[in-house]
C-alpha cells in the first residue's frame, strides 16, 4: 500500500520511480520515523502526510527548474534532508552537498547515505555563514536549494553566495509572499541576484500552497558578504 501511494502522487507531479527509487524512499521514511523518537526532526509523521509534504513538495522543484541543466546542488539548513535526499534520489546524476548547523542532523543524513547507498553526496556541519567564505563553496553551485524558514532577504545573503553566475538560488516557500518579495528586492540585488518567476502551486490532492521563488545569480557576490554569523538574521539587508 505504501508503495502505491508513493508511486501514484510522484506521477502526479510527472515523475516515474524506478523500483529501487522506491524502496530507497521507503527505506528513508523509515529512518526518519525512526530517528524522530530521539531527536527533532519532524513533526510531520504520518506517512501519507510525510509523502506529500516533504517527498514530492522536496521534488516539485522540477516545476521551476530543469534539472538536466543542474550538476551541483547545494541544500542550506537541510534539517532531516529536504529537498536534498529526495532530489538525490530522484535525480541521481545531482552532486548534492547538504549543509546543516546541527550535528547530530548531520549523523542522521550520514546514516541515511549509507543505508540507501548514495554517491556524490556530501554533508557539512556548521554555519551557512562561516562556509560561504570557503573557496571550495563559494561561488561553485548551479543550484542553492532551500526550505528553511527566514525572510527572503536573510535567505538571499545565506545562499547566494554559494552560487556560480549563471546559477539559481530558489527558495521554498509558503503562504502569501508578496510583501515578503517587495522587501528582498534589494538584498537580492547587493547580493548579484535578480528575482524572477515565483511559481505557485499546490501540491497535488491537497489545498496547500506552494512557491517557489527563483533567484538568478547575474554577478558575483561582494567578499564581505555573507556578513559574520547571526547578522542576516538580525539584520537583514532590507
Amino acid at each position: 500500500m505504501h508503495k502505491e501511494i508513493l508511486n501514484k502522487k510522484m506521477e502526479e507531479i510527472g515523475i516515474q520511480l524506478s523500483d529501487m527509487q522506491t524502496e530507497q524512499f521507503l527505506t528513508y521514511y523509515d529512518m526518519l520515523i525512526e530517528r524522530n523518537k530521539v531527536m527533532n526532526l519532524t513533526a510531520i509523521t504520518e506517512y501519507d502526510d510525510v509523502v506529500e509534504k516533504h517527498f514530492v513538495d522536496s521534488v516539485s522543484l522540477i516545476k521551476a527548474l530543469d534539472e538536466e541543466e543542474v550538476k551541483n546542488v547545494i541544500d542550506i539548513g537541510t534539517g532531516a534532508g529536504f529537498p536534498g535526499i529526495p532530489l538525490k534520489i530522484v535525480f541521481p546524476h545531482l552532486k548534492v552537498t547538504l549543509l546543516d548547523s546541527l550535528n547530530k542532523r548531520i549523523k542522521f543524513l550520514n546514516d541515511v547515505i549509507g543505508a540507501l547507498e548514495l554517491e556524490n553526496i556530501e554533508t557539512i556541519h556548521g554555519r551557512a555563514e562561516d562556509f560561504a567564505k570557503q573557496e571550495i563553496y563559494r561561488e561553485q553551485y548551479d543550484l542553492c536549494v532551500s526550505r528553511a524558514v527566514a525572510n527572503l532577504a536573510t535567505l538571499s545573503e545565506y545562499c547566494l553566495p554559494y552560487v556560480k553566475v549563471g546559477g539559481y538560488f530558489i527558495s521554498y516557500k509558503s503562504g502569501e509572499i508578496e510583501e515578503e518579495l517587495q522587501q528582498s528586492k534589494r538584498a537580492v540585488s547587493i547580493l548579484g541576484g535578480t528575482l524572477g518567476d515565483v511559481i505557485k502551486f499546490a501540491l497535488p490532492g491537497t489545498d496547500i500552497g506552494r512557491s517557489f521563488v527563483k533567484i538568478k545569480k547575474v554577478k558575483n557576490t561582494g567578499k564581505k558578504y555573507p556578513r559574520k554569523a547571526g547578522l542576516p538574521s538580525k539584520e537583514p539587508l532590507v
